[in-house]
């Protein structure tokens, strides 16, 4: 039985792949718009792929065609995407859009990216309601979500939009996976993981096909809201450190830092923070009768298997993911064994029982 016509931007990425797959099998009659037009192979037959420029409002809008029930939108960012997409309000039944956690503040005005401010990094509460302060609208990543977040919801009487603000995002295919951070080190025989901040970092994850199920529910039950998008755990990053280690068999030494990285290139992951970002569930729950449909733990083999293939299909993993060398600035080398070494042999480190 179809339940109406979902329209997905950014069908190709991680989540759209996902996504995609969720709303077909939910009953949903999907176009699937990206810049290539490609599809997934895990895709049925009956979902239609388009070529669709993001940026380019007329392509946007035939893609919208004469309308459909909801809109899902994977890339969007910053004011004009949300005008764009309100632009276009008399022909979407309602739509649903990636945010992130990344625009929440702490209480003393602290953000996602201030970790090392004078005062201190970001302390937020535990667990992270919706209803906590986000940072102010501007050029970096989370205030141009937050303006986003404030143009949509501002227009919620003519497109009610559910807004999801995930976590640190997991799963195959994506262009900036955190998991490479340790599936490297195994791979490369690396005897030692090196943790800042005692192992005990917690940037709550959350799984595609986990974000796909909150999109299906959304899309079933319009509203102008905001939803956290989490797993139904958050693993500390020695927690994820040694799961990874147990999906390809080797052991690494747990190597753990009381306090902040000493240097950029030593001991700073992809989930360092100096204190907890820990979403509150319950909304989802609530509103949406969510239920996560996997956890970390039962997501990471296919995970690490995805990365495994990668890097054996391309070595270099600066070719094999082009996007990480950049993305968690200033730890521009994840890799940097060297200065590691050279920290192990000062003697300045506690080894882990």
């Amino acid at each position: 039985m179809t339940i109406g016509s979902a329209c997905v931007i950014g069908a190709t990425g991680q989540i759209g792949r996902a996504a995609v797959r969720a709303l077909a099998a939910g009953g949903w009659r999907v176009r699937a718009a990206s810049r290539g037009g490609g599809r997934d192979r895990s895709w049925p037959a009956e979902v239609v792929s388009v070529a669709v420029d993001r940026d380019d409002d007329a392509a946007v809008a035939a893609l919208i065609g004469d309308g459909c029930d909801v809109v899902l939108d994977c890339v969007a960012y910053g004011r004009a995407h949300a005008r764009q997409l309100l632009g276009l309000a008399d022909r979407i039944g309602s739509a649903v859009v990636i945010s992130t956690a990344a625009v929440y503040e702490d209480d003393q005005g602290r953000g996602f990216g201030t970790q090392d401010r004078p005062d201190g990094a970001p302390r937020y509460p535990v667990p992270l309601p919706e209803s906590q302060r986000t940072v102010p609208p501007g050029d970096d990543y989370g205030g141009r979500k937050v303006a986003l977040e404030r143009e949509l919801l501002a227009a919620g009487d003519r497109l009610p939009t559910t807004l999801l603000r995930a976590g640190a995002i997991h799963g195959p295919y994506c262009r900036t996976p955190r998991e490479l951070y340790f599936v490297k080190r195994a791979l490369d025989g690396r005897p030692v993981r090196i943790l800042a901040y005692g192992g005990r970092s917690r940037f709550h994850p959350v799984h595609v096909d986990n974000i796909a199920e909150l999109v299906r529910l959304a899309a079933q039950r319009p509203g102008s809201r905001v939803l956290n998008a989490g797993d139904p755990q958050a693993p500390t990053v020695a927690d994820i450190a040694a799961a990874v280690d147990a999906v390809l068999g080797v052991r690494g030494e747990l190597v753990l830092i009381d306090g902040a990285p000493p240097h950029p290139h030593i001991g700073s992951t992809p989930w360092s923070l100096a204190h907890p970002l820990v979403c509150d569930m319950s909304a989802a729950e609530r509103e949406l009768g969510y239920r996560p449909v996997t956890g970390y733990l039962e997501s990471l083999p296919a995970t690490v298997a995805w990365l495994a293939e990668r890097l054996a299909d391309t070595p270099d993993w600066r070719a094999a993911f082009p996007d990480m060398a950049t993305a968690y600035d200033p730890m521009a080398d994840l890799f940097d064994y060297a200065a590691e070494d050279a920290w192990l042999r000062s003697g300045g480190h506690s080894l882990a029982p």
